[in-house]
């Protein structure tokens, strides 16, 4: 069994796969860090290898209490992965955007796929039926275009994310809620068509935390996959074992 533990901002998650199968996920705040993980080690003591992402803080106290029950692989630009990477700047690629083209590779070898997550930002990645990453975009996620319009305006409110099909607001939260959400929509609608004009056979993956506030309302077929990022770091821990 595998434990993947995916680092992010605020939140930890936890996940534990049996080959390729996802037996559990959890989540907990950065304090809780060790509570979380003896309780994952008391109910899956097969458990023998692990792997770390971290796009957020992760100590050097906390992986060696990891290290003191798993060997612990930890993503890097240095790790092992099962697809070719043409990014001109390798060493700056996210680990989040690694495990998500990882994943891309292995459930779908000899197509074009466009992984797009949206989190904190939106990233769009693309790899070739060559098996090769060629690069992609970022671009504010959800929430940062909402805070920005409370940030840097002097009246705007601060809005929590919702959903609207409304085209046109007819007071500020409702302008405020079509500008974010139907501008965002505009945003990966054109995305996907441009990619489909380049590339034929492709293959779109939806994941991350706003996955469902948008995937209804997208035009293209896509798959929403709200585990692809932990996939993908699965995939690259069994792709390292000796």
């Amino acid at each position: 069994m595998n434990l993947i533990i995916d680092v992010g901002n605020t939140l930890l998650k936890f996940a534990v796969f049996e080959a390729n199968v996802l037996l559990t996920k959890k989540s907990c705040e950065k304090k809780e860090f060790l509570t979380m993980l003896s309780k994952i080690a008391e109910a899956h003591s097969e458990v023998s290898h692990c792997i770390v992402s971290s796009v957020g803080e992760f100590t050097k106290k906390e992986l060696s209490k990891l290290e003191e029950r798993y060997p612990v692989t930890v993503l890097s630009n240095e790790t092992k992965v099962p697809f070719t990477n043409l990014y001109e700047t390798p060493k700056t690629l996210g680990v989040d955007r690694i495990a998500l083209v990882s994943a891309a590779a292995v459930a779908y070898p000899d197509r074009n796929v466009l992984i797009i997550d949206a989190g904190s930002c939106v990233t769009y990645d693309f790899l070739n039926d060559a098996n090769e990453y060629l690069g992609g975009a970022i671009s504010p996620g959800l929430s940062m275009r909402y805070s920005a319009l409370n940030n840097f305006t002097a009246k705007l409110p601060h809005l929590e994310a919702d959903t609207t099909e409304n085209l046109i607001g007819n007071n500020t939260a409702s302008s405020i809620h079509s500008g974010v959400g139907q501008g965002l929509l505009y945003e990966i609608d054109g995305f996907i068509r441009d990619y489909k004009t380049n590339y034929t056979d492709l293959t779109i993956i939806l994941t991350g935390g706003d996955a469902h506030f948008l995937r209804d309302s997208l035009k293209s077929d896509i798959f929403a996959n709200s585990n692809f990022l932990l996939e993908g770091l699965n995939f690259i821990l069994e792709h390292n074992k000796d």
